[in-house]
């Protein structure tokens, strides 16, 4: 026996702390080491475990060398001192299984001319990595190349770590939102990171819009599957699921798609950003301000067309929480009085419904309205809506009396909700009726030639006839800061009520009568004229609605 092979174990001083993860090689990169490959090593059984992960080398030739092992250990040894029996054999390497070895170097020549049969057997059926070294190497050599490795790894990945704490602490100090936060995630791990609440509704989400539609359809049953599988053993979950917890509540998960290995461990990455979102959290101290948040980024994205595919957009909008398949669904325009946030839910809850929100950021709509998308499982009454109404409210008798509720048509699928939301949109440019009492609700059933509008809204010929018949209004209102457009609608709101018109303009009767004939004579048409009135309401319409 060569004098360096001895039959004792030698032992190694391993850091306790190393979790088998991202940071440690695995058995098949040790294998590609110039160490490694200089004994032509050969990979005799259960090649698919060769991906296990390496914590530290051990080397050994002792029969009991198992009950010396922690777990991830990669064995060189030269099989001196194994038994010889069989049925030892094969009790041998189950007890290296058992301590969770991740592989079995044996170099031959020294000890074995050749792999025993029953070794190579009891490998394949315990599943354990079995690697043989035709060529005599320095265990040394090899053992101090793979430590090196897996220093060098682990000092990445701690300075990985540090980095990854450092820019997740300073998103929390410096309030990021949870959208931002979800988004600094998937650009860390490479792949698409989900927020959802305990409900398993979405509610920031960073994933390719070409696979938007595949992740989220059927989103809650996918997800409440991962979950299963998380806290099980099963290797077939796909996600990777960290909750978002402090203080003994939890608000609700983070969820990562596979993708690739990350210095500081995936695990890590995750739990960081799961951090600085309870932090958030705990600083906003309101509990649906995620909710809020991201409802109002959905419903953004929506309305600017921020989405690949309408197939796509309906699947995300389902997994936040509002039915698209088989529902009636609506767009509605609040304006007038502040929407209280988060009561469109509730208010739609109320007759089995669902609905999200969000503020009409440059939509076309007045200041401060809010825009609702409303799924029901039937059409809504007229009743329904004063009671949507209401509840946008919170119940507030007052704010009621001051909310016009623009809805638009029924509809099916996304893509005619929002649709929907434009004729809500165009009706809500209106201004609230003259002496009207209480909540107000305007339906686009209601306004024919508003919902022609919209359909029609991108058709050239609608857009060519707005131009030529109020260009010389426009004109005459850029160059002199003028009111005639704002005339021209309260004339044709009003249209047998020119004193209702004057005060809806804010101007004195003759102050009125003076605009109109400056009007009349700017256009060269008799404004008394009933189709000329038709085809004016139709440009000044088809302009309010192109100005979105």
């Amino acid at each position: 026996m060569s004098d360096r092979r001895e039959d004792r174990v030698i032992q190694t001083d391993r850091p306790a702390a190393v979790q088998l993860g991202d940071g440690l090689p695995t058995v098949r990169e040790i294998l590609a080491l110039e160490a490694v490959a200089n004994g032509l090593p050969e990979v005799l059984a259960a090649d698919e475990l060769l991906d296990a992960r390496v914590r530290w080398v051990h080397v050994s030739d002792s029969g009991g060398v198992a009950r010396l092992l922690d777990g991830g250990e990669l064995l060189l040894s030269t099989g001196s001192g194994w038994p010889t029996e069989p049925a030892d054999l094969d009790a041998f390497i189950a007890g290296l299984v058992a301590a969770g070895l991740s592989g079995l170097v044996l170099e031959l020549g020294v000890h074995y001319r050749y792999v025993p049969a029953v070794v190579e057997q009891s490998a394949r059926g315990h599943g354990l990595a079995l690697v043989v070294l035709h060529r005599e190497v320095k265990f040394v050599a090899l053992t101090e190349a793979v430590h090196n490795r897996i220093i060098s790894e682990q000092t990445a990945a701690l300075r990985a770590r540090d980095e990854v704490r450092e820019r997740f602490t300073a998103l929390s100090l410096r309030g990021s939102p949870a959208d931002f936060i979800v988004h600094q995630l998937a650009q860390t791990l490479g792949s698409a990171v989900v927020l959802e609440n305990l409900a398993h509704e979405v509610v920031a989400a960073e994933v390719p819009p070409a696979a938007e539609e595949a992740l989220f359809t059927n989103w809650e049953a996918r997800s409440r599957r991962e979950h299963r599988l998380a806290g099980s053993a099963s290797s077939a979950r796909e996600w990777l699921i960290v909750p978002v917890e402090a203080r003994g509540t939890r608000w609700g998960h983070l969820v990562a798609l596979p993708g690739p290995a990350h210095p500081a461990g995936r695990t890590s990455v995750l739990e960081q950003g799961a951090i600085a979102l309870a932090l958030g959290r705990l600083a906003d101290g309101a509990s649906d301000e995620w909710t809020r948040i991201g409802r109002q980024r959905l419903i953004d994205g929506l309305l600017a067309g921020r989405f690949a595919g309408v197939a796509g957009a309906a699947a995300r909008v389902a997994a936040a929480g509002l039915p698209v398949e088989g529902a009636v669904l609506y767009g509605i325009v609040a304006s007038g009085a502040p929407v209280v946030p988060g009561a469109a839910d509730a208010a739609a809850r109320a007759f089995a419904g669902r609905a999200i929100d969000g503020a009409a950021n440059a939509a076309g709509a007045p200041s401060g309205a809010r825009i609702v998308l409303l799924s029901l499982p039937k059409p809504m009454t007229d009743a329904q809506a004063q009671s949507f109404g209401l509840g946008l409210v919170g119940g507030d008798a007052a704010a009621a009396d001051r909310l016009v509720l623009s809805v638009g048509s029924s509809a099916v699928g996304l893509e005619g909700a929002l649709g929907s939301v434009q004729e809500a949109t165009d009706l809500a440019r209106g201004a609230r009726p003259r002496g009207a009492r209480g909540l107000v609700v305007r339906r686009a059933d209601d306004r024919p030639l508003i919902r022609l509008v919209t359909s029609l809204r991108d058709d050239p010929r609608l857009l060519q006839h707005s131009e030529r018949m109020l260009a010389p209004l426009i004109e005459y209102d850029l160059a002199r800061d003028g009111d005639l457009l704002t005339v021209l609608g309260a004339m044709l709101a009003h249209p047998g009520n020119r004193t209702a018109a004057a005060g809806a303009s804010h101007l004195s009767r003759s102050v009125f009568y003076q605009r109109l004939s400056l009007i009349g004579d700017l256009l060269g048409l008799d404004l008394d004229d009933g189709e000329v009135q038709t085809a004016l309401h139709l440009a000044l319409l088809v302009r309010r609605s192109a100005a979105r």
